[in-house]
C-alpha cells in the first residue's frame, strides 16, 4: 500500500490519540477514521451514519415528481410522453421487480400511436424513478439534452422522452420491440449507498427485444456532480452508443476503446466518423 501523501500528512500532526487514517478523510467519502469512545463509535459518527441512512430511506421512498420532470424536458425543448407500469405503488415496486418490467395495457396502445405518428426512429430514451427519484429529478432532463445534441448532430432520429414511473431496466426490452427501434436507452435512480443517494444510471441496448438478458446491456452509472460529472456520461453515453450502431451490437460484444474522450469540440467530427445509419430488419 502506498504511503500517505506528504500533503495529507502535513495537515494533520501526529497525534497519538488520532487515528491513522484520519489524513485520508478528506480523500474519500467513505467512512474511514471514524474513532471511538471505548469499544464503541464516538456518537458524533453514530448520527453520522444514521443520517445518512435516513438519506438513503427518503431517497428510495420519495415520489416521482412527473410534472417538474416534465417541465425539465419542456425546457430543454424537448418532447415526453407518459407511460405506466403494472405497477401503482412504491411497496409493489420494491417487492415485485418482474411487475415493473411490464407495460400496462393502456401504454401499450400509447406506443402503438407513436410508432404511427413518429415512424421507426434510431433511440428511445426512458426516464424512471427507480430506487432514487430524487437522482432522476437532478440530473436526468440535462444528461438527456447534452446527448440528444451529439446524437442529433450525429443524424440519429429519436422519439419523445418516455417518463415512466416504477420501471425496471428491462422494460426497455418491451418498448423497444414494440416502437420496432434500433436502441433503447433507459435513466433511472441507482439504489442509494450511504455517500450517494443521487446517483443516476443509464442501461442501454442495441436491438432491443424480450429474449434480452443484462447481458445485452451496457451501463454507464453513478451519473452526479460528485461521480461522474453530467457532461462526461453524456459525452461517454454518445461515444458507446455511435460504436455500438457502428458494430451492430451491445453488452458484452461492445468493447469501450477509448480510455480518454474527445474533446467536447471534436465529439461532432468523432460522430459522424462513426457512425452508421443501420436499417431495421423486422
Amino acid at each position: 500500500m502506498s504511503s500517505i501523501p506528504e500533503s495529507a500528512a502535513s495537515a494533520h500532526p501526529a497525534n497519538p490519540t488520532r487515528d491513522p487514517w484520519s489524513a485520508l478523510q478528506h480523500l474519500t467519502s467513505a467512512r474511514i477514521a471514524l474513532g471511538r469512545t471505548g469499544g464503541s463509535l464516538r456518537t458524533r459518527s453514530v448520527l453520522d451514519f444514521r443520517l445518512a441512512h435516513a438519506r438513503a430511506r427518503d431517497a428510495v421512498h420519495a415520489p416521482f415528481a412527473l410534472d417538474e420532470m416534465e417541465r425539465q424536458f419542456s425546457a430543454h425543448q424537448i418532447a415526453t410522453e407518459r407511460l405506466a407500469t403494472a405497477i401503482n405503488d412504491r411497496p409493489t415496486y420494491l417487492m415485485r421487480p418482474d411487475l415493473g418490467r411490464q407495460l400496462d395495457p393502456a401504454s401499450r396502445a400509447i406506443l402503438r400511436r407513436i410508432l404511427a405518428d413518429y415512424g421507426q426512429r434510431d433511440l428511445a430514451i426512458l426516464v424512471s424513478d427507480g430506487h432514487s427519484a430524487q437522482a432522476t429529478l437532478r440530473h436526468a432532463a440535462e444528461t438527456v439534452a447534452r446527448l440528444a445534441h451529439y446524437l442529433d448532430t450525429a443524424g440519429w432520429t429519436r422519439y419523445p422522452v418516455l417518463l415512466i414511473p416504477f420501471a425496471r431496466v428491462k422494460l426497455q426490452d418491451e418498448i423497444g420491440a414494440l416502437l420496432h427501434v434500433r436502441h433503447t436507452l433507459i435513466f433511472l435512480g441507482e439504489r442509494p449507498g450511504l455517500s450517494a443517494p443521487d446517483s443516476l444510471g443509464a442501461y442501454f441496448t442495441h436491438n432491443p427485444n424480450p429474449a434480452c438478458t443484462d447481458a445485452d446491456r451496457n451501463c454507464v452509472s453513478n451519473i452526479r456532480p460528485e461521480g461522474l460529472p453530467i457532461a462526461a456520461a453524456a459525452q461517454k453515453l454518445a461515444q458507446l452508443l455511435l460504436e455500438s450502431a457502428r458494430l451492430g451490437v451491445s453488452g458484452v460484444n461492445l468493447k469501450d476503446q477509448l480510455q480518454t474522450l474527445p474533446a467536447e469540440s471534436r465529439l461532432v467530427e468523432f460522430s459522424k466518423a462513426k457512425t452508421r445509419r443501420v436499417e431495421i430488419d423486422r
